[in-house]
């Protein structure tokens, strides 16, 4: 498994009103996210935007909450794994993960992202052991691993 993996998307700006970007407030920030390189052609296409209050549409996904969005899956996926290699049985897992981005002057950046796992096992015995598991989930996440901001975790684990 060691290695380099690549990964391909596709994004395609849908927010020409005729106009261009002749003007800040003239275009939509309408685009779409689908399936490139090797990715199946069955997935389905995301629409995004930006963030309303960078004149976008709220109802579609916006960067920042994709971000989010991957952050939680990939810590998800990872303590599943973890899970699993250490003989906890998992039965539900939830996640509500929030981010803060700072804006300044031509842009900005996330300060922090909290993620916070909701999780379910079969023994009452291992939920501080199914708890503790979450650092190396941490650990073992290939996104939290890239991003320069911290990522800090609140689990809740139950039996």
């Amino acid at each position: 498994m060691n290695g380099v993996h690549e990964y391909a998307v596709r994004v395609e700006w849908t927010g020409n009103r005729g106009t261009g970007t002749s003007h800040y407030k003239a275009y939509g920030r309408d685009h779409l996210i689908s399936p490139a390189g090797r990715a199946s052609a069955d997935k389905a296409t995301i629409l995004g935007s930006s963030d309303p209050t960078f004149h976008g549409d709220n109802d579609r996904w916006n960067p920042e909450e994709l971000l989010l969005a991957a952050l939680g899956q990939c810590h998800l996926l990872s303590y599943l794994h973890v899970a699993a290699r250490n003989g906890v049985i998992v039965t539900a897992y939830t996640d509500a993960p929030v981010g803060t981005m700072k804006q300044v002057a031509g842009g900005g950046h996330f300060t922090s992202v909290t993620l916070r796992p909701r999780v379910s096992i079969t023994d009452p015995e291992q939920v501080e052991f199914a708890q503790s598991l979450h650092a190396e989930a941490a650990r073992e996440c290939f996104i939290a691993a890239s991003v320069n901001f911290p990522v800090e975790h609140e689990p809740v684990t139950t039996a």
